[in-house]
């Protein structure tokens, strides 16, 4: 069996008796005499844990730590009572301060041990309370079938924790079914969760199961829930109390077994108090809570982060990565992240792809990073090859990425084409010669695909034009779509609504988030 826990003979009095009720409790252990040989036992056996009996001032052990953390591997220190300072320096999971039983000292081992394996399932990592507090959470509501709502901003990994809990529930291998609610209009929204019977509306040429029939038996991930208009909210509901449904147009109700798991970036509590959430829908989702906290609440974390991005990112694209500074690192430490996890982990990509040969300096953080922005690209490009008279390196490595990213924003543009097209049709999608921006001309268009003559009204008057821009949000792209619309047709909302797609009270909903007087 792989040996689990590392101990470290520094103090016999501990560490003896600690290895052998550790085998005794069924924990595999191994008990390392030197710095070196707990490093090699690390290198063959990938532990979850390092236990360090002391010795905390000896320079060989500061790097034992490193090296463990370097490898993943969590570091409980036992300390002696004035050694507390330097014991946090080595940048321990947990310090235990000695003396301890030795029934107790296997009780926590064993809970790092369980906790760490944890992280390693559900791909969740971090060292900071609030990130334990997240896996006790998930630990606790996996076994049972109650409806769970995650808060948290955008980036946190909501979706994550999601399929954590599924995972780890007795429905694992059965169905996983997730979807955006704010990606779909209102008028579709419905069918997506329910399915349709044949004929039920103009276009229903057949039967469509839904989502909630899709994930019988399994669990289904209703993301961004606060944007669910009322008239689904209602029906909703409806699903929590009974797990029962018709389908649009059909006569018979349908039930099933499903587990609903809830994620929002919105306050609900808020929207609940505005009239735009029902309250009794809110109450039937916050059974259990998940709150996961923004990376600038964990910035503890964020090197072991990076780490992690930088092993993974450096194994997908077979670069090696030269590392980063310590300035460097303190720089995205203190950095804002409003995009959280998601903006690092863009941010981590573009480094090891764009620094062959080159350690990150603090000079190669985009100042975007430090002032909150969005822009993840690192400032400086790769020194492979010959610069030309503006200083940038021209070469095969940055040739080769400029291509990978020419793909992933036809990829982008793609993904905003289906994305339009779902709403209907009602927005055109040009891509401009320059490469430079998009523009998405507002009309009644033809169905996205080839570019061919439009609708206009009577007056021969040009298009309006949203420019789309890469780094753009749907939301944004969203909002310059309905200003367009409403201003072509002089403020009139009922007309606006028409060509959007989208119902009324949608409309106004959507004027009432951005803003839009």
């Amino acid at each position: 069996m792989p040996v689990q826990v590392v101990v470290t003979l520094a103090d016999l009095e501990i560490a003896v008796p600690l290895d052998r009720a550790l085998e005794s409790a069924g924990v595999p252990s191994a008990v390392a005499v030197t710095a070196d040989e707990a490093r090699a036992a690390i290198r063959r056996e990938r532990p979850d844990l390092l236990v360090i009996t002391g010795a905390v001032h000896e320079p060989s052990i500061a790097a034992l730590a490193a090296y463990a953390r370097d490898h993943e591997v969590a570091v409980l220190v036992l300390l002696e009572p004035g050694d507390r300072e330097r014991g946090e320096r080595l940048g321990a999971t947990e310090i235990v301060t000695k003396p301890l039983a030795t029934d107790d000292l296997v009780a926590t081992v064993r809970r790092l041990v369980e906790r760490h394996a944890l992280q390693r399932r559900t791909g969740i990592f971090g060292d900071s309370p609030p990130v334990h507090e997240v896996l006790v959470k998930i630990e606790q509501m996996a076994p049972v079938s109650s409806t769970v709502l995650i808060q948290g901003e955008s980036g946190t990994g909501k979706e994550l924790v999601a399929k954590a809990i599924h995972d780890l529930s007795p429905r694992r291998g059965r169905p996983f079914i997730a979807i955006n609610c704010a990606a779909l209009p209102e008028t579709l929204l419905e069918s997506e969760l329910f399915g349709h019977e044949k004929g039920a509306f103009t276009g229903a040429a057949e039967r469509r199961l839904g989502r909630f029939e899709l994930a019988d038996t399994g669990t289904i991930f209703l993301d961004e829930i606060g944007e669910i208009p009322p008239s689904v909210q209602v029906k909703l509901l409806r699903v929590l109390e009974t797990r029962s449904f018709f389908r649009l147009g059909g006569v018979s109700p349908i039930k099933v077994d499903v587990r609903v798991v809830a994620a929002t970036n919105r306050a609900l509590k808020d929207q609940v108090a505005n009239g735009v959430f029902r309250d009794d829908l809110y109450y039937r989702l916050n059974v259990l809570s998940i709150y996961l906290p923004p990376l600038r609440e964990r910035r503890e974390d964020i090197p072991l982060l990076v780490k992690r991005f930088v092993k993974e990112f450096t194994a997908q694209h077979d670069r090696p990565f030269p590392g980063i500074s310590a300035e460097a690192m303190q720089r995205l430490v203190n950095a804002p992240w409003p995009g959280n996890v998601r903006q690092l982990r863009n941010l981590v990509e573009s480094m090891v792809v764009l620094a062959p040969g080159n350690e990150i300096r603090a000079s190669d953080i985009p100042a975007d990073v430090n002032d909150g922005g969005v822009n993840v690209l690192p400032m400086r490009v790769g020194t492979v090859g010959s610069r030309d008279a503006g200083g940038i390196a021209v070469g095969g490595a940055e040739f080769e990425f400029i291509l990978r990213s020419l793909m992933e924003l036809r990829m982008q543009v793609e993904e905003l084409r289906r994305r339009l097209e779902d709403r209907h049709g009602a927005v055109q999608v040009i891509e401009l010669g320059d490469r430079e921006s998009i523009a998405i001309p507002v009309a009644q268009a033809e169905p996205i695909g080839a570019i061919g003559p439009m609708v206009v009204e009577e007056e021969p008057e040009p298009e309006p034009t949203v420019i789309y821009r890469p780094g753009m949000t749907m939301a944004e792209v969203e909002k310059a779509a309905i200003l367009a619309v409403l201003e072509e047709h002089r403020g009139n909302r009922r007309k606006a609504a028409q060509i959007l797609g989208i119902g009324e009270r949608t409309l106004y909903r959507k004027l009432k988030e951005f803003d839009i007087a």
